[in-house]
C-alpha cells in the first residue's frame, strides 16, 4: 500500500508552471487563479456526471488554462484584459450589432470565398428575450452545397441560416460574417435584451481558447486568415 508521503509526492501543484512566468508577466498567476475558480465552479454545476469523463476534463484543465492565461497576459489584441476575472473587455454597444451588420447576401458571398477549416466565427444566439454572440469554429466546409459545419452549433448555409432542428421555438442561432465589431462582442460576452445591453456573460474555457486564435489585424483586409492555414 502506498504511504501518504508517496501519495503527496505524486500530487502536482496546479500553479507549478505559473511561477516561471510570474516575474516577466505578473498578471499570469492572477489570470490563472480567476480561470481555475470559474472553470471549477462550472464543472461542479454543469460538468459531466460520469466520473471518468470528469477526471479526463480535470486532468487537461492545467494545460488549457495556462495556455489561455498565457495569451491573455501577452495580449496583442485591440481588447483590454481584466486580470481579476480572466476576461476580455471592450465598450459594449447599446444594441446588438448583428441588427445593423447582418446582410445575408454579403454573408453568403464572404463564406463562399473564405470559409475554411479552423476559422473562428461568431454565432448569434437568441433565447427568449436575450441574445448574445458565441465563438465557434468551422470544422467542415461543403462548397458544392454552400454549407459549413461548426463544432458546436452544427450546419449552416453560407447565408448564415441554421440547418439544425431548433431545440424549441424560443431559441435560434445564426452564423455571422466575422467583423471586428462582431468578434469583439463575442470575445467580451456582450449580451442584450429588448431594453438594451445587460451584464456580459462569462465565456466558456473553449470560447476563451478560440478567442486567442483570432488574428485581429486581418479584419482590415479582404480575407481573415484561418488559424488552420499557413500564413503567407
Amino acid at each position: 500500500m502506498a504511504s501518504s508521503s508517496d501519495h503527496a509526492l505524486n500530487q502536482t501543484d496546479i500553479f507549478d508552471q505559473t511561477r516561471e512566468h510570474h516575474s516577466a508577466h505578473p498578471e499570469f498567476t492572477e489570470i490563472c487563479t480567476a480561470l481555475y475558480e470559474r472553470e471549477l465552479v462550472y464543472l461542479a454545476y454543469y460538468g459531466p456526471t460520469h466520473a471518468h469523463v470528469l477526471k479526463r476534463k480535470l486532468s487537461g484543465l492545467p494545460h488549457h488554462i495556462k495556455r489561455a492565461a498565457y495569451f491573455l497576459a501577452h495580449n496583442s489584441s485591440p481588447l483590454t484584459v481584466d486580470t481579476h476575472n480572466g476576461s476580455w473587455q471592450a465598450k459594449q454597444s447599446a444594441r446588438c450589432p448583428v441588427n445593423r451588420n447582418c446582410d445575408p447576401e454579403r454573408t453568403e458571398k464572404w463564406y463562399s470565398q473564405h470559409a475554411a477549416h479552423g476559422l473562428v466565427v461568431g454565432i448569434r444566439v437568441q433565447e427568449m428575450d436575450n441574445e448574445h454572440i458565441e465563438l465557434d469554429s468551422i470544422d467542415r466546409v461543403e462548397p458544392n452545397n454552400f454549407t459549413v459545419h461548426t463544432n458546436k452549433h452544427g450546419w449552416f448555409t453560407f447565408a448564415g441560416n441554421s440547418l439544425e432542428k431548433a431545440e424549441d421555438s424560443y431559441s435560434q442561432v445564426q452564423l455571422l460574417k466575422p467583423t471586428k465589431t462582431i468578434m469583439t462582442a463575442a470575445c467580451c460576452g456582450h449580451s442584450w435584451n429588448h431594453k438594451g445591453k445587460i451584464s456580459p456573460r462569462s465565456l466558456t474555457l473553449r470560447e476563451l481558447l478560440l478567442s486567442t486564435t483570432i488574428d485581429w489585424k486581418h479584419f482590415n483586409l479582404t480575407k481573415i486568415q484561418s488559424p488552420a492555414q499557413p500564413k503567407s
